[in-house]
């Protein structure tokens, strides 16, 4: 009977401990499960409050973002929150921990949603197709540089040696007198078709994204592309020409009619944009031809001709070699402008240029911007269009600034167009991240972080 009485109690013992195991067991459960329950909660929550991206900026623009503001053009964090809650999440303790926006460094995460959606789309192979060529492009600007540099320094010797010897060049046919003038007024009026009149747009520059103070975020978000490489700044180029007008092609609903120009030159009206991109396309064109002169025997010669006989005129024979130099610069400026009315009408100009595809005659130079100068430039049926010179221009410009003022343009518009005046791009949210708590019987607490971010 002793023994029985033991195994019972040894039974009894093994018994109480299975049930307390299994009770631990399901009481464990249940607690998972209760965690589990909650995560599904803020997940539905949070993939609910970033469905409701602002969806004119995704039509237009191809970029995810919620407008922060919820359209009252006051942002807060607590509206966030506030959306979680409408969505489920009001049984949850919830701070925002790390929080993103569309202009944060600079723009980052636009131009990665900017390279992510050009990856996916026949830019590419586009862009890949100009890497090659993309390397002489900054070469090509500095040669016309030192063009300009050339042509100035001639024509400061030419008037010393001229004072020197008191006696000036005569006025009649005189081109190198008639570029000097025509360089006086605006360049705009040289190399507009006539057809077409100048922008009167402008924006107010303090208001814009790059100018002002603004929202930042803060915390660390995963870069998910390089945004460095010549091919995504080749990407990242692409998708400004796609996206925004130029000269040749301006939309007059947008805030600027001249958009690519504003994100080279950040000018506020377009004219000082347009006007600052045609200087720059100048000098290539300067460049070029110049160096196209030095290798014309015809040109060379009837320069020569003109030099001896406007020196001669001026009783300055030895003046004669610096003053042809002066006619060949003057000739290189001429043309040039020539190069810059066939762009703006929507023509192409070669990259190097020919006896057959060189516009202006030493004869026409001297009318140059007179009432007289009736030539518009050609059709330009090959060669390099005026977007494929804003496309250099774009790889050339430092791609932060870029990425901001192309952001001012979004904005700019997203007001004008649309109406949502409440609109600012740094109340863009693209990425949020949270820590929860919610509590359980017997004190237990249970926190976790949650993370989402357009990608």
């Amino acid at each position: 009977m002793r023994l029985r009485g033991e195994i019972t109690v040894f039974l009894s013992l093994i018994f109480v401990l299975l049930v307390s195991f299994i009770g631990s067991m399901v009481q464990s459960a249940d607690l998972q499960v209760g965690k589990n329950k909650r995560r599904a909660v803020m997940d539905r929550a949070i993939y609910s409050v970033f469905g409701e991206y602002q969806k004119e900026l995704l039509e237009d623009y191809e970029l995810f973002a919620i407008e922060g503001s919820y359209e009252t053009g006051s942002y807060s964090e607590e509206k966030l929150l506030e959306r979680l809650d409408y969505y489920g999440a009001d049984s949850l303790e919830s701070e925002i921990t790390a929080v993103q926006y569309l202009t944060d460094h600079y723009g980052q995460v636009f131009q990665e949603q900017v390279i992510t959606y050009m990856r996916d789309y026949s830019g590419i192979e586009l862009a890949s197709d100009l890497i090659g060529s993309s390397q002489s492009w900054s070469q090509q600007e500095i040669e016309g540089s030192k063009s300009q540099e050339t042509s100035e320094k001639t024509g400061t010797e030419l008037e010393e040696m001229l004072s020197e010897n008191e006696t000036q060049l005569p006025a009649e046919n005189n081109p190198i007198q008639a570029v000097a003038a025509a360089k006086q007024s605006s360049l705009l009026t040289l190399i507009m078709p006539k057809e077409r009149t100048v922008s009167n747009k402008a924006i107010s520059i303090d208001d814009v994204v790059s100018h002002r103070s603004l929202q930042t975020g803060r915390g660390t978000f995963q870069k998910k592309e390089d945004t460095d490489s010549a091919l995504s700044n080749l990407l990242f180029g692409e998708y400004l020409l796609r996206q925004f007008k130029n000269a040749s092609e301006y939309d007059s609903q947008a805030a600027l009619d001249y958009e690519v120009e504003y994100l080279i030159a950040g000018k506020e009206s377009d004219s000082q944009n347009l006007e600052s991109v045609a200087k720059r396309i100048l000098l290539f064109r300067m460049g070029i031809n110049y160096l196209y002169l030095q290798t014309d025997v015809e040109k060379q010669a009837e320069a020569e001709a003109m030099a001896v006989t406007l020196a001669t005129l001026a009783a300055l024979p030895v003046a004669t070699e610096i003053v042809k130099q002066a006619i060949l610069a003057a000739w290189s400026y001429g043309e040039s402008i020539m190069d810059l009315r066939t762009l703006l009408r929507g023509g192409k100009t070669p990259l190097i240029k020919t006896k057959e595809t060189w516009q202006l005659s030493l004869g026409s130079l001297a009318k140059l911007g007179t009432a007289e100068d009736a030539s518009e430039g050609g059709g330009g049926g090959s060669g390099i269009s005026y977007q494929d010179y804003l496309r250099i221009l774009l790889f050339l410009q430092e791609k932060n600034q870029c990425s901001m003022r192309a952001l001012d343009l979004i904005e700019q518009n997203m007001q004008k167009e649309y109406g949502l005046s409440f609109f600012q791009a740094d109340h863009c949210v693209t990425g949020l991240q949270l820590q929860s708590s919610t509590a359980f019987e017997r004190g237990i607490t249970y926190e976790f972080p949650t993370y989402f971010a357009y990608r």
